[in-house]
């Protein structure tokens, strides 16, 4: 059994989708970021970094109950756990890890940022104070598109002809594509790809994961915690 600590982000729906995908029993836990969850002591026993998503894996290594942090890190863990959506070996393993790792260290923190400053900080301050942050993680949001569209011109999947967890990682990131100020039009071999992502029965499962769930209203304590100076706990 696996207790997944998590949240309808995009980090958050990568571990449900790898969930749906492999069948693997879990119980779902609702960390509301909205409502400041990520920074409860609880969680921070499972997530160091106050982030989600986490797992608990009550069949660990060993037989033995395992925290693991970073959506990155439990997607690869729960592939070499089920033996599925990772190659065991040779290029095609290491293409998965490669396109993991752009989605890691680009396509999520770049997507994140044009999303904070398109959308949260537009809420909140004068344009000319947050022009820059939505110009630069803009064109950067674009950018990552095109290498996308490039590598997607000649492969069915991102890693090659084969679905892997770099899909699963990349794919939520892709949902509402306005909001960082991408027209999917402008990227057509990304479009059919996401297209065909989203409609694979394991994706619908893992997309509802947590879906119903009441989520709070962001209020002026919320936003700090999220976007200002964080509180942690003095150990």
């Amino acid at each position: 059994m696996i207790d997944l600590y998590s949240w309808t982000t995009p980090n958050g729906r990568k571990v449900h989708i790898m969930l749906a995908e492999t069948g693997l029993e879990y119980r779902p836990h609702a960390i509301d970021i909205r409502a400041g969850d990520q920074f409860k002591p609880e969680f921070l026993k499972i997530s160091p970094n106050n982030k989600i998503p986490a797992i608990v894996d009550q069949d660990g290594p060993g037989g033995k109950p395992m925290s693991l942090f970073e959506s990155g890190a439990i997607l690869y863990y729960l592939a070499e756990k089920t033996g599925q959506f990772l190659p065991p070996e040779g290029e095609p393993r290491y293409r998965v890890m490669e396109w993991l790792m752009f989605q890691m260290g680009g396509v999520g923190p770049m997507f994140g940022q044009a999303n904070h400053f398109l959308v949260y900080a537009a809420e909140k301050f004068e344009k000319d104070k947050i022009e820059y942050g939505q110009q630069r993680y803009g064109k950067e949001t674009n950018r990552l598109y095109c290498v996308m569209d490039k590598r997607l011109e000649r492969n069915e999947y991102i890693a090659g002809d084969f679905y892997s967890i770099a899909d699963m990682a990349i794919y939520p990131w892709c949902r509402n594509p306005e909001r960082r100020g991408v027209n999917p039009d402008e990227y057509p071999n990304v479009k059919r790809w996401f297209e065909q992502i989203e409609a694979r029965p394991g994706v619908i499962a893992g997309n509802e994961i947590l879906e119903g769930v009441p989520r709070a209203e962001m209020d002026e304590k919320a936003w700090n915690l999220m976007f200002g100076d964080a509180q942690y706990e003095k150990r």
